[in-house]
């Protein structure tokens, strides 16, 4: 009996090991899908709000208040971009954003105002028809070719690149750019990339060069198909 019940309290206190092992180990399954929060300041909001604003998402005021309108913004943004949708702004989310909560990243105050402002000429002479998204898309290619080794190292290089784009072929690079081309030329420099690194485009009703068919295609947004 005294055996019996010996066993009985090793197997009792074995079972209870086993669940906390468990509780652990789903404990850190759920952490790593879980973005952590991080307490946004005025400003850090007003930048949130600014942004889902303009992209469509939030109707509400910039007030630096993150309300309820606010979060239920940020969860619509986080469902169009294949994030979980929980309306934090964590680590995940503000990089989709183009915003670093620290503090520490590079935004396009560093970016001189003649590169800007010839980024905003290409985005609204190639894609002034297409959505705000489309406009974001075609500067992230130009950005993402100035980071390969395979393009010019400046923007300019990368515009004027012989026969590279058709804006600047047939001379609508000098038309006047509108707010909207330069709102999406500095989400871009801010880091939001809606190609996920593509470094070409085309408009597949149009495009004539069979080469960049060979390419494959990561995401199609309006007319244009961003490949890699």
């Amino acid at each position: 009996m005294k055996k019996k019940l010996i066993a009985l309290t090793f197997a009792v206190v074995f079972a209870i090991m086993a669940m906390g092992s468990y509780v652990i180990i789903s404990s850190n399954y759920i952490n790593s899908n879980i973005e952590v929060a991080e307490a946004l300041t005025n400003s850090q909001t007003k930048t949130v709000q600014n942004k889902l604003k303009r992209w469509g998402y939030y109707t509400g005021s910039v007030d630096g208040i993150f309300g309820a309108k606010t979060k239920a913004a940020v969860k619509s943004f986080q469902r169009k971009n294949g994030l979980v949708a929980d309306g934090i702004v964590g680590k995940k989310t503000a990089a989709a954003m183009g915003i670093t909560l620290t503090g520490s990243g590079k935004d396009d105050s560093s970016i001189s105002n003649s590169d800007l402002n010839l980024l905003a000429k290409c985005v609204y002479a190639e894609a002034r028809g297409e959505s705000y998204e489309g406009q974001v898309a075609v500067a992230a290619v130009i950005l993402n070719r100035v980071k390969s080794a395979d393009f010019p190292n400046t923007i300019a290089g990368v515009i004027y690149q012989p026969w590279a784009f058709t804006a600047v072929n047939d001379g609508q690079i000098n038309l006047s750019p509108n707010q909207t081309a330069f709102n999406a030329a500095r989400d871009a420099l801010n880091g939001w990339d809606p190609t996920y690194g593509c470094l070409y485009y085309y408009n597949a009703k149009t495009a004539t060069s069979k080469w960049i068919y060979n390419k494959k295609t990561v995401v199609t947004i309006g007319n244009h198909v961003f490949a890699i």
